[in-house]
Order: structure tokens, then sequence, then C-alpha cells
């Protein structure tokens, strides 16, 4: 309670100040560097007056400097970053032109390490460059529909054991383009509050009823899927022509997992249907990296629309969506994504082609298995190793994303630049990202990670943990270790 009640008294601070500076602002006292309306514009409707916008101008830019650096090698296990220095709180920024050479990078999404310029393994995606060239400069629906995208499609479905699947050449556009093509208006989407920006921006561009229920509280989406079909639509009381439930596999802010199981049960019982969002776990859970549905020993086929990324675990870009073929067969005609938005690359697509090969065992190797099951030994092993500091982290134990709490914003900020120091990259999340309590680092484990570069990390974290005052868990070292051995076992 008491760290919570300096944190807010930490945000009334910083707040106060951020008015006066405000105040210096609008009489030229100090440089505003925002963007602001025209003079005669202010009568109107404001364009920069929410609390997001006074947060950014008076907090966030002054913990900038901690992250949103340029990168300048291979986004792998380690990486080299731009040295930048500001003279404004991070408004601007000038370059040394020297590079940080090295660093272990905790921050990427690279869960199994596919981000590598390895000559040997990437020489097919080199040979599809020179036979399809860098881009398609078309849609899928008119000239921009290689072979290449079949044969990834036929791979998909086969890899996520269902009938049909369908590419796209952006994971952010793939929630937010076709959640809108399946459900309208007179339809109701319940949406987990924890729930990426781009399930949330489908949502609203589907016009549809949008009610959210409480994190993984199976309790909630209940109740609300009760009162959806006892009442019906407002006013008219009709039933809902169609009840969508979205969730993610692993939550990115989190490193919680979904309560598959339960979801699909109450899914079956209020005949409602299941929109399943796999970005981050799609190749990081499951035995065989076939995410969370392997995970739980589900059947893919209570699942009514699997969607996922290759931004993560594939080392390269886009999404897919997949299921029964009468649905992928519908979206070809009427997502936007498919009729508008410009088809994969073929070098993308041979890369998402040669890791899905190297994860299912095609290549002739158990390269990719080995992956998967060293992903899962770093995972819990630095999940174990941050309980033994007595850190709070959020999470399931098998999640390869995972938060460490701090709370305050000054601490966050203050421990990103002393991991950078010590050549360790580290992103920092705060709000409006997070709610404004709960400021924390998110470590993204990787498969590439040798035992080495963990324990250095976790070195430098249990330096920063007695100098920053973080360590506030309560739980004894003992009951860590027994739960992390059973955990192994």
């Amino acid at each position: 309670m008491y760290i919570l009640v300096l944190t807010y008294l930490g945000y009334g601070i910083l707040i106060l100040f951020g008015y006066l500076r405000d105040f210096m602002r609008t009489w030229r006292l100090e440089k505003c560097h925002m963007a602001e309306e025209r003079k005669e514009q202010k009568d109107f409707v404001p364009l920069y007056q929410d609390f997001e916008n006074f947060y950014t101008r008076n907090i966030y830019m002054r913990l900038r400097d901690a992250f949103n650096r340029p990168i300048c090698s291979v986004p792998g296990a380690e990486f080299d970053l731009m040295e930048r220095l500001t003279d404004d709180y991070n408004w601007t920024y000038r370059h040394t032109g020297k590079v940080i050479k090295d660093a272990i990078n905790m921050g990427s999404y690279n869960y199994l390490g596919f981000a590598e310029n390895d000559v040997e393994s990437l020489r097919t995606v080199e040979d599809v460059l020179q036979a399809y060239g860098a881009g398609i400069c078309s849609s899928r629906k008119e000239m921009g529909y290689l072979v290449k995208h079949r044969e990834l499609e036929d791979l998909v479905a086969e890899f996520l054991s269902v009938e049909a699947a369908m590419v796209f050449s952006m994971g952010f556009a793939t929630n937010s383009t076709n959640i809108p093509a399946l459900v309208g208006k007179g339809c109701l989407i319940l949406s987990d509050e924890l729930n990426h920006t781009s399930v949330i921006l489908g949502a609203r561009l589907s016009g549809a009823t949008i009610r959210i229920f409480k994190h993984n509280n199976m309790k909630n989406l209940e109740k609300l899927l009760r009162e959806a079909v006892i009442r019906g639509q407002p006013r008219s009381h009709r039933t809902w022509k169609k009840i969508l439930i979205v969730v993610e596999g692993i939550y990115s802010m989190e490193g919680s997992i979904a309560r598959l199981p339960e979801i699909v049960a109450l899914k079956k019982k209020y005949k409602a249907y299941l929109y399943l969002d796999e970005a981050h776990s799609i190749g990081a859970v499951g035995a065989t990296g076939r995410g969370v549905v392997e995970y739980f020993g589900m059947d893919p086929a209570d699942i009514d629309v699997m969607m996922g990324t290759f931004t993560k675990s594939f080392g390269s870009i886009g999404g897919y969506i997949a299921g029964k073929r009468e649905l992928v067969e519908y979206l070809r005609t009427h997502s936007h994504s498919a009729v508008y938005a410009t088809s994969m690359s073929p070098p993308i697509t041979e890369q998402i082609l040669r890791v899905m090969k190297c994860i299912m065992g095609r290549d002739g190797t158990l390269n990719g298995q080995k992956r998967v099951n060293q992903l899962v030994h770093n995972t819990r092993y630095f999940r174990w190793k941050l309980r033994e500091l007595n850190l709070i982290t959020y999470g399931n134990d098998d999640s390869p994303v995972i938060p460490v709490l701090m709370y305050m914003p000054s601490k966050v900020g203050a421990f990103a630049r002393h991991m950078l120091k010590k050549k360790i990259g580290v992103v920092i999340v705060g709000f409006p990202a997070t709610p404004i309590a709960e400021a924390r680092v998110r470590f993204c484990i990787s498969a590439a990670h040798t035992k080495e570069m963990l324990d250095r990390v976790l070195d430098e974290l249990d330096k920063m943990g007695d100098i920053l005052y973080i360590k506030h868990s309560k739980k004894s070292k003992s009951k860590h270790t027994r739960i992390s051995k059973k955990s192994n076992a």
C-alpha cells in the first residue's frame, strides 16, 4: 500500500510541475515542443488538450532517452545500438557517431532466435529474392498472389491442423481489418480488457457493440454472456446476430496465458464464437511450438478464428487467419487487407516457410524442436531467478514475456539507463500502455539467449534492485525454489 501511495504521490508532484511548465509555455517563458493548434483553431474542438498529451509533454519525454533507440545490426540475442545525446529533454537528438556494440537484447520478440544472419540458413531466402524480387507492388486480388503465398497458406493450415489459412502482409492489420469483416452492427464483441490495440481498433471499426470483461476472469465473462443471451440487443431486445469472444494467447504486457479450456467451455455453452489472437504464443509455447491450443491440449476445431503473426517467433513480418475453409474463403473476398493491401514480399514469405519447416522438422534436423525446448528452459530459469531476487513479476511460468514491476516512472527510467550503460537493452513500459501505477520493465526471453547472458542480466538486476528498492516481494526464497522444481519436473 505504501508503495502505491508513494507512486501516486510521485505522479502528483510531476503533474503539479507539469502544469507549472505549461503555464510557462503559455506565456512564452519556456519553449513548447509539442504540436499546437493555430490561433484561429482554438475556438473549435481542441486537438491537443487530453491528459495523455499532457503526460507525454511533461513525463514521458523525460523517460524517452532510455529506449526508442535506432539499432544497427540484426536484432538477435545481441545487437548494436546507436549512441545519441539530447539537450532538450528528448525532444530532439544528436548522434555521436558511436555505436554500443554487442549489447544483450532483452526486449525483442525474437522468441525462437530466428532473427539471425546465418548465410547458409538464409540461402533459400536469397534465392527467392533473386527469382521474385523484393516487392509485389499489387494486392492479392489483382496481380499480387504468388505460388509462394499459396505454399505458405497450405503449410500454415497443416502446421495448425486446420482446414485452411490466409496470410497478410501486416500483423496489426490482420486484426484491425479482419474483425470488421466478421462482425458488424447487431453483433456483440466480448473483449478481454487487456487485448492489444489492434483488436480494440478492429472491434471499433466493425460497428459492433463492445463489452469488456475483466482480464482472464471467467465469472465476469460468463455473466456478460448470460446477460447477452437473456436480454439480447439494447432497446429492441432482439437476439444478437453473433456473439464473438476475443482473447489473446499470451498478453504482451502481462505475460499471462488465456484460460483457453474454460473459455471454450463457455463458448460452447452459450453458442458464441471464439477469436484467438496468438501473436505472442504461436511458436513460443506448446510442446512443438504450436501455441496455446497445443499447450492446453485443445482441439483446433474448437477455435472458430485462429489469428497469429509471423513477427515474433518466425523472425519475419505479417500475420494469418486460419480455421474452417468457409471462413477463409469468405475473408478472401471481404477482408480489406486482401482487397486493398499489398501482398507479402516474396523473400519474407520464404523466411516464414523456412522457419516453419524448421520447427516442423521438415529441414531434416531437430534444430526447430531444440529451439522450442531451449525457450522453455530459458523462460523457467529466468523467472525462477527473478523470484529468488524477490522481484514482483506477472504472468504464467511458461510465458517468455516477463514483466517486472517497478511502479514509479522515475525508477523505470533510471533502470533502463543503467542497464544500457552495462550494455543490456531493455524495454520499459508505463502509462498509457499500462495502468498508471504499474510501470514496469518487460523482458522477452529468447531461445538464442545463453545462460551466461541471462546470468549477466540477473546480476545487474540484483544490484539495481537494491539501489532502486524494487525488491518488493515478501515470498520466501525456499517457497520459490520448491515451485520452480515442481514446474521443471
